[in-house]
């Protein structure tokens, strides 16, 4: 703890009185919560028993107007102003109304008796509950009577209404300031609490869509690397009876693009297994491994044509828009492997067109897809696999049979993805 009374993290420490203080009033408004209606019996308790002490002792004389008062009257109008303070909480301004009568009778008949005071504990909840207006009311009625018996005995107004109208003030105050710290109390209260939830809502969020991104992974690496291990396995069987040689190749290739599927898959599930500076960083694809997957595919038995149209941009596209053009490429050729009819003419053709603010990636192919296999408007789980990639960067991927003459009807597929090259402004 330093001078300042900050500790050594810069974190202000209350002393040890304020900090015993506080605990003890914590426990008080904590058993006050807990049990109101006790605390409001010993305090309206106390004070009808310190107004029949006064009355008979005689104490209420010593600043009586009029000490020849009848004790029964001055002992009535003490319990009119001790009773009431049982509903004090509950039902301010009916008990502070109810008390009027009796407070004009008290300075009229020039008894004055000390528990009179009591209204200001029914002012100090008016102020700590009620609108400022309802204390401003309060006000009138609580001095209504006082300026009345000041007419009424003109010798004794300094007794009568200064000691009141100064309770008054400083009660009123007194409850201003603790209604405003309990409403600052409670607004920062209610402000943590809605910063937890939304660091909750936002760490449930960010899981949903980490699974979701994981998802969307695993899907593209297994489903293309199976698609070509199931292309090169048919072919392999289908010239095994022919060519030794064929199948010995197709063999090797299904074994060298089953290593790069569980490296692959090692390294998605590496980053979420292993501590962070142990982790696989190995960069994801880019538009530079597109050759590879090509070469792959055209191993697998799919012809594929790779065409580049206009300028690469002087700052190549970022690694996340790079990463969304190869697994689009990705799982539109592995849509072809799966469910392209597998003729022996099928062939597919990929398109990338460099605009000044767009880059364009376009999948063809001339095979039959399976209804079964490929909705007709082209919301399968992989297609909408690849518009959810595109849309986080503002692009847009559509999908579905091409047009145009010299094709036969019902073949061909076709995927579009139009991917700004720079995020659109917020």
């Amino acid at each position: 703890m330093t001078h300042d009374g900050t500790d050594r993290a810069g974190t202000l420490r209350p002393s040890p009185l304020t900090g015993h203080i506080q605990r003890l009033l914590q426990r008080v408004r904590a058993a006050d919560q807990r049990r109101p209606a006790v605390w409001d019996g010993l305090l309206t308790t106390f004070c009808i028993l310190f107004a029949v002490l006064d009355v008979s002792s005689g104490g209420w004389r010593t600043v009586a107007v009029d000490p020849s008062m009848s004790p029964r009257l001055v002992l009535l109008l003490s319990a009119a102003f001790s009773a009431p303070l049982l509903l004090r909480r509950s039902h301010p301004s009916a008990v502070l109304l109810f008390m009027t009568p009796f407070a004009l009778v008290n300075v009229w008949s020039g008894a004055v008796v000390q528990a009179a005071f009591l209204q200001e504990i029914v002012v100090f909840n008016i102020a700590l509950r009620l609108p400022l207006r309802t204390l401003a009311g309060a006000g009138g009625i609580v001095l209504a009577p006082l300026l009345i018996g000041s007419a009424r005995f003109p010798a004794d107004w300094n007794q009568l209404f200064v000691p009141h109208l100064y309770a008054f003030v400083f009660v009123s105050l007194l409850g201003i300031v603790f209604r405003t710290r309990k409403e600052y109390t409670e607004a920062l209260v209610d402000r943590a609490n809605r910063l937890e939830l939304e660091r909750d809502q936002q760490a449930q969020l960010a899981a949903v869509a980490e699974r979701t991104r994981i998802a969307r992974e695993m899907h593209d690496i297994i489903g293309h690397n199976l698609s070509v291990i199931t292309g090169l396995a048919d072919g392999g069987a289908y010239a095994a009876a022919k060519s030794p040689e064929r199948a010995a190749q197709a063999l090797d290739a299904i074994g060298t693009t089953s290593r790069q599927a569980l490296a692959e898959l090692r390294r998605l599930l590496g980053v979420l297994r292993d501590p962070p500076d142990h982790a696989d960083r190995t960069p994801q694809p880019t538009l530079d491994d597109l050759d590879t997957l090509l070469a792959g595919v055209r191993t697998a038995g799919l012809p594929v044509r790779l065409s580049r149209r206009g300028t690469p941009p002087a700052v190549p596209p970022t690694a996340g828009r790079q990463l969304t053009v190869y697994r689009v490429v990705q799982e539109a050729l592995t849509n072809t492997l799966k469910h392209g009819g597998g003729h022996s003419t099928l062939a597919a053709e990929v398109v990338l067109t460099y605009g000044a603010k767009e880059l364009e990636a376009v999948i063809t192919d001339n095979g039959t897809p399976d209804p079964a296999a490929t909705a007709p408007d082209g919301t399968g789980q992989g297609i909408t696999g690849m518009r959810e990639r595109a849309s986080l960067y503002d692009g847009t991927v559509e999908a579905g049979r091409p047009t145009g003459t010299g094709r036969p009807t019902g073949t061909g597929w076709r995927v579009r993805l139009r991917l700004p090259l720079e995020d659109s402004p917020s």
